[in-house]
């Protein structure tokens, strides 16, 4: 799942982001979350306030592996989204490099300082991610629980309007719907809501300088 938001938070045209780096790291972060949660390998407290592990078995994946390693103890949503957003960018555009789907081109902002912009190369995939999310977003119709998170996380950091065309107040409404709707069972609901908080409050903190 971490590859899908990054692959719609790259601008197809220039290979861009729609986002900060900052924004996009966090909401990569969420989605690692909620793959853990669904996963079974990390579960809220009774409580609700705190995420924590509760099976260290390795996944098919190494950057699920990587994040699970770091939640070592219980944590907050936005300070888990914290820890494990560190290097988090990097390493799922490493995978998409390794998977065919884009590639990486320095380049320079105002002629000066340095930075990357990410090419799709696999279009007609990326073209079928986007055109399947946005189904949802333009309310053709209803989310599952794998759009339903896209969506939030991409709420999360006020993305939607962004990634999608039309009238940006309408896009923000709808996900905002979106954000609060029915598509998942009732923990990976209560899961998805707790983290999508800590993306919306980790993302306000970058955006202040704390």
């Amino acid at each position: 799942m971490p590859r899908e938001p990054a692959l719609l938070l790259v601008v197809p045209e220039t290979g861009r982001l729609h986002v900060s780096g900052s924004a996009a790291e966090n909401a990569l972060a969420g989605a690692v979350l909620i793959e853990l949660v669904e996963a079974g390998r990390v579960a809220f407290e009774p409580n609700g306030k705190k995420l924590a592990m509760v099976d260290p078995s390795p996944l098919n994946d190494q950057v699920l592996n990587d994040a699970l390693g770091l939640l070592t103890k219980p944590l907050r949503p936005q300070s888990a989204v914290e820890r494990v957003r560190k290097r988090l960018w990097d390493n799922v555009i490493r995978q998409l490099q390794d998977h065919g789907t884009i590639r990486v081109e320095p380049r320079k902002v105002l002629g000066i300082f340095p930075a990357k912009s990410y090419p799709i190369v696999d279009e007609a995939g990326a073209a079928k991610l986007r055109e399947d999310v946005g189904e949802v977003v333009h309310g053709y119709r209803g989310a599952d629980a794998r759009i339903g998170s896209l969506i939030t996380l991409l709420h999360a950091v006020d993305a939607v309007h962004k990634v999608f065309a039309g009238d940006k107040r309408e896009i923000r409404r709808r996900a905002k719907e979106i954000a609060r709707g029915n598509w998942a069972g009732d923990a990976v609901r209560r899961a998805v809501e707790a983290i999508q908080a800590g993306v919306t409050a980790a993302a306000t903190a970058a955006a202040s300088g704390e």
